[in-house]
């Protein structure tokens, strides 16, 4: 069963292997026409009262010409010997030819058409007995149709992974099966009067089959090719598209799980504990820093890009929550070249990757995690040690692949992850702000 996409492809390469094939036998198209019409050189069998009719008696010399002897000798007809040759003409045959005559005096009239032969009409058909027309028409657009939608089959199939090979591999895998195709082909051997094929026929190079099939290979490579980048551009508008609609459920889920009731209960606990301990300072501090984590988060949700400043400091407003919570244990080196600053990456980039490094490891006052965030390049660096939890925390997955396709989809390049047994490490490209 084909599927919707492969069924519209063989017929569209139906359709492009019929016009190749009208295009490489045009010319036996146009016979075919003619054919259809009257025939306007066809053997007469009345006389029109201008011509000129002979009759006399052949006489043929050794060498196979010889001259139609009529009641006057001095009006004799001249006739070659290839002329005799082929319609068969015997020494003594009593003829009835049409003639044209001699446009100077003393030369012979000119065989023009041979009427009758021993008292009987003559027929052209029993010399020229070959194939119709339209017979070798029909054969002829059948074999190209067949053959150019077996090129074009072959350059436009799937591949194992629904997209087509390496587009010379296949035109050197056409080039190969259109060797035996070509001995295949069929053509009319005229001095036989029969329709054979290459490979059975007198000539085993016909020039004119190598160029007409030569023609169909090459338009129909041309046609694969512009398949090929017609097919690959369709892909990057759906993959983007694609991109898009999974860049709008990403920050949806996004914004839902930062903000998320586990985050601000911990949050109210820290704030609680300060309260408890009469710190009036770090609890006001607290609550700044609480606000503008939410206000940015909220703020942000929805731009694309913010500044690599706006990023490092809600870095160190969103790292100031988890210090109290984590105090004497947890430690941020929060550094970046000031002319990077002002770079651009996508927002919201930085809290997931601190959120995961705090989640997913150990932290205690015997074994202090830190976490480090600085620039290389033009790349913002977040990484910190490997401490795994003896029981890990449940978590989806796919955070680190929403970012990945965030940045994909915004920058143009993904993340870069490096995991060894001791460091994690995740780096993440700038974008260059535009010169005004």
């Amino acid at each position: 069963m084909f599927s919707g996409r492969s069924y519209s492809t063989v017929v569209l390469n139906l359709l492009i292997a019929f016009a190749i094939s009208m295009v490489v036998n045009f010319s036996y198209a146009l016979l075919f026409l003619v054919e259809q019409q009257p025939d306007s050189f066809s053997r007469r069998t009345e006389y029109a009262s201008d011509d000129v009719v002979a009759e006399g008696v052949l006489s043929l010399s050794v060498d196979g010409h010889g001259y139609l002897v009529g009641n006057n000798p001095t009006d004799s007809v001249y006739v070659t010997s290839s002329r005799a040759g082929r319609l068969g003409l015997a020494d003594g045959d009593v003829l009835k030819v049409r003639v044209s005559m001699p446009g100077r005096v003393g030369a012979h009239m000119r065989f023009e058409e041979l009427l009758e032969r021993n008292g009987e009409p003559f027929d052209y058909a029993t010399v020229y007995a070959r194939p119709k027309e339209s017979s070798v028409f029909a054969l002829q657009i059948l074999y190209f149709l067949v053959f150019a939608f077996v090129m074009t089959s072959l350059m436009t199939r799937p591949g194992r992974n629904g997209k087509p090979a390496g587009y010379w591999r296949r035109l050197l895998l056409c080039v190969a099966v259109a060797v035996p195709l070509y001995f295949a082909a069929p053509v009319t051997e005229w001095r036989k009067s029969a329709i054979t094929i290459v490979s059975l026929s007198e000539h085993l190079l016909d020039y004119n089959m190598i160029l007409k099939c030569s023609f169909a290979l090459v338009v129909s490579l041309l046609y694969a090719r512009i398949y090929q980048l017609m097919r690959h551009q369709q892909e990057i508008v759906l993959e983007n598209e694609h991109l898009k609609n999974e860049n709008l459920s990403t920050r949806y889920n996004m914004l839902v799980s930062q903000i998320n009731p586990h985050f601000f209960f911990n949050s109210l606990n820290s704030l609680s504990m300060l309260v408890r301990d009469n710190d009036c300072d770090k609890a006001l501090t607290y609550i700044d820093q609480l606000s503008y984590t939410f206000r940015y988060i909220i703020q942000n949700g929805q731009n694309t890009l913010s500044t690599l400043g706006e990023e490092l400091q809600f870095a160190d407003a969103y790292s100031y929550l988890f210090r109290i919570r984590y105090a004497d244990k947890l430690f941020f080196d929060i550094e970046a070249d000031e002319h990077l600053k002002e770079y651009r990456l996508p927002a919201l980039t930085l809290q997931p990757l601190i959120g995961n490094a705090v989640k997913h490891n150990t932290i205690t006052k015997s074994k202090p995690f830190r976490v480090s965030i600085h620039t290389e390049d033009e790349y913002i660096v977040v990484s910190n040690p490997r401490i795994p939890k003896l029981e890990p925390e449940p978590g989806t997955g796919i955070g680190l692949k929403n970012l990945d396709d965030r940045c994909r989809l915004i920058t143009g390049h993904g993340i870069e992850v490096y995991e060894t047994e001791t460091e994690f490490t995740v780096k993440v490209p700038l974008v260059k702000p535009e010169t005004k």
